[in-house]
């Protein structure tokens, strides 16, 4: 009996470790990429094959950006459509800017802005089609010649659905718009936000992982049984 209960234990350990060394080898894979730096290479590489000059990713225009997301706590009925809203003007300096260490007084005008929410995760480059080209208008935002910066950011509510892709545009110059406090933007999770050379898992990642769990929680209640 011993013996068998000790078979039973190994054999339960190992399928747990496999489990979680899934999940490791998930989000290593992840790390590499940042969704929201994915979404500025689409934007500039549509910019460009336009004849428009490629923008500056701005890493405090970026991070202002997904406070700008999160300003909508989740309410994906309010982007787009009828009942469309958008954050008062006066929490990019109260809010946004203190938020994410950038200094109040290097805010510049923003020039335009990219909007977009879905219920479910889909790449960068589908998020950039499907998402936020949604008419002419987004076009006329996207090649404007009026932008010299811009700054991308993805987020889900609380790590899930619905997921939320923004992008804001400024006339600003590079080395004195949406300066950070230290030179380094402050990091805010859940989310991603482009220009910080912050290794991001995807909102697909999250997904993921929280998928892996219950086959963990499994394993440990049988484990719990064998030795009851």
């Amino acid at each position: 009996m011993a013996t068998t209960l000790w078979i039973l234990s190994l054999s339960l350990s190992l399928s747990l470790s496999l489990v979680f060394l899934s999940v490791s080898a998930d989000t290593h894979k992840s790390v590499t990429d940042n969704p929201a730096d994915e979404l500025v290479a689409t934007l500039n590489n549509n910019r460009t094959a336009h004849k428009e000059s490629a923008l500056y990713d701005n890493p405090g225009l970026a991070c202002i950006a997904l406070q700008y997301i999160k300003a909508y706590q989740g309410s994906c009925g309010e982007v787009g459509g009828e009942d469309a809203k958008k954050p008062a003007e006066s929490q990019f300096a109260e809010t946004f800017a203190p938020n994410c260490g950038v200094q109040v007084s290097t805010l510049t005008q923003i020039t335009g802005r990219l909007l977009g929410c879905e219920t479910k995760y889909v790449s960068p480059a589908e998020a950039f089609s499907e998402i936020l080209m949604k008419n002419s208008k987004s076009l006329e935002i996207l090649y404007s010649k009026n932008h010299t910066e811009l700054g991308a950011a993805v987020s889900g509510s609380d790590g899930g659905a619905p997921y939320f892709w923004c992008v804001l545009f400024s006339n600003g110059k590079s080395n004195s718009s949406f300066v950070l406090d230290g030179g380094v933007a402050k990091i805010s999770k859940p989310g991603c936000f482009s220009g910080a050379n912050d290794q991001c898992s995807s909102a697909d990642d999250w997904s993921q992982t929280r998928r892996l769990w219950p086959y963990a929680a499994g394993l440990l209640i049988a484990l719990g049984h064998a030795f009851g």
